[in-house]
């Protein structure tokens, strides 16, 4: 899962609209217009049947904004101002947080849980409607730093079942 899919699903999951979108690239610190947020909410022409020739492949390039892990968690940081308003930097901290090095998959578990104001027993409830059980353990581990010796790289299914469970409760 690529971080284009990420913010598709994260999107359809929490209905964020266009416009909405545009705003939360912008509070993160990345100006983007209608059209590229649009762009960037496409799937990658890698996703596409291999069998398509290269034309076909020049123009879907055209028609599509590769998400890197800097802009992924710029949005998720512009998500957080978005839903919980801006932070006043406390004296001697930066005014824009430093970009982690992370997973994108733990940063979009620990990013939400702050925009959202999950508890740990909320985000195992939402994984849970997605029909699928984690221990607190589990969940702990990917909500650690990388590098903590209890840290666990959180998969590709724990992520699409978390954002399954998010559509399942704020979609229902």
């Amino acid at each position: 899962m690529d971080n284009n899919d990420i913010l598709i699903r994260l999107r359809y999951a929490l209905d964020i609209k266009n416009k909405d979108m545009v705003e939360v690239f912008k509070l993160g610190g990345i100006e983007l217009s209608k059209d590229e947020v649009l762009k960037v909410l496409t799937k990658s022409p890698d996703d596409y049947d291999d069998e398509a020739d290269s034309i076909f492949d020049a123009v879907e390039d055209e028609n599509h904004i590769r998400l890197d892990n800097a802009m992924l968690e710029t949005f998720l940081n512009g998500f957080i101002i978005f839903k919980r308003g801006k932070q006043e930097p406390k004296p001697g901290q930066p005014e824009i947080p430093a970009l982690t090095k992370e997973r994108a998959n733990n940063l979009l578990l620990k990013k939400v849980k702050i925009a959202l104001s999950l508890t740990s027993e909320d985000m195992l409830d939402i994984v849970e409607t997605s029909g699928v059980v984690i221990t607190k353990g589990e969940l702990s581990a990917f909500l650690r730093k990388e590098g903590h010796k209890n840290y666990k790289e959180c998969g590709d299914q724990n992520a699409r079942n978390f954002l399954k469970g998010l559509a399942i409760k704020y979609r229902a």
